[in-house]
């Protein structure tokens, strides 16, 4: 693993790692052949030219540049946690209500070509 991915999950608290477990297993689960790094302070997982970032702040995690033509619908389920173009907001709170099927299909699609 590399060492700066290692170092910011290690940091992460209590709270936070569960959840961003949870995403972080789903993606390499969907897509074995992501490329793990450190880009703009958070993890990045890269496949070809497709990169998707996720990180973890004081109330939950945060995935950035999911794809929305391929996100298996899941911002017109959760039309809440959408804060912005390319960004999702997950609580602690909402995650309970998000299924694996559905973080699998905006995670997995984010990197699909």
């Amino acid at each position: 693993m590399d060492e700066g991915v290692a170092a910011y999950l290690s940091a992460l608290s209590p709270q936070q790692r569960p959840l961003f477990d949870r995403l972080h297993t789903i993606v390499l689960a969907e897509h074995p052949e992501a490329e793990v790094a450190i880009a703009y302070g958070m993890p990045a997982y890269r496949v070809g030219k497709r990169r998707l970032n996720i990180g973890a702040w004081k109330h939950g995690v945060s995935v950035y540049g999911w794809r929305g033509d391929n996100d298996g619908g899941f911002v017109a389920r959760h039309p809440t946690l959408s804060s912005g173009k390319g960004t999702i907001r997950i609580r602690f709170r909402d995650a309970e209500g998000i299924s694996d099927d559905e973080l699998r299909a905006l995670l997995g699609g984010a990197l699909a070509p």
